[in-house]
C-alpha cells in the first residue's frame, strides 16, 4: 500500500465562509473535486485525455464525514488514494487536513464510473490508468478521528 498524495492546497477566504462562521459545505466539496481531478491526473486521466478520448468520470456516490470546523485563514491540504480499482469503477478517498494544526477536518470517501460521454454509458478504464491506480492504493481507517 501507499500513502496518501497531496492533490490540493488552499486556504479559507471570508466568503468561504457561513452565517455561522465556518467554511460552508459547498467549499469543502470544491476543495475535494479539486483533489480528485489531480488525482484521476496521477493515473494519466486528464481533462485532455477525456476530451480526446471522449470519456469522462462520473461520481456515483460521496459520504462525507465533517470532523472540526474551517474558518477563514485556514490553511487547506486534501490528501488523497484510492480504496479499489476494477475495470469501470474506482473508490478513492480524500483526507483534508488544516496545514496549521495538523488535523484532519474531513473525509470524503467517493466512487466515480467511467463513460463514454458519446453514448453515455459506462467504459472500462485504461489499463495503463488502472496500474497507476493500483499503485496510489492506500487502507483508510475511517474510525481515526484527526
Amino acid at each position: 500500500m501507499s500513502k496518501m498524495v497531496t492533490t490540493f492546497i488552499g486556504v479559507v477566504y471570508p466568503w468561504h465562509e457561513d452565517q455561522m462562521g465556518h467554511m460552508n459545505v459547498q467549499h469543502y466539496i470544491g476543495m475535494f473535486d479539486g483533489g480528485t481531478w489531480n488525482l484521476f491526473a496521477e493515473t494519466g486521466l486528464t481533462a485532455e485525455w477525456m476530451k480526446e478520448n471522449q470519456r469522462g468520470m462520473a461520481a456515483v456516490q460521496m459520504n462525507i464525514s465533517y470532523r472540526k470546523e474551517m474558518t477563514s485563514g485556514d490553511l487547506v491540504e486534501v490528501r488523497s488514494g484510492f480504496l479499489n480499482v476494477s475495470e469501470k469503477k474506482v473508490m478513492f478517498v480524500h483526507e483534508m487536513i488544516n496545514r496549521g494544526t495538523g488535523e484532519v477536518t474531513a473525509v470524503a470517501e467517493m466512487t466515480g464510473v467511467m463513460l463514454d460521454t458519446t453514448k453515455r454509458k459506462s467504459a472500462p478504464i485504461p489499463q495503463e490508468a488502472l496500474d497507476k491506480a493500483q499503485g496510489l492504493l492506500v487502507e483508510y481507517d475511517f474510525g481515526r478521528r484527526g
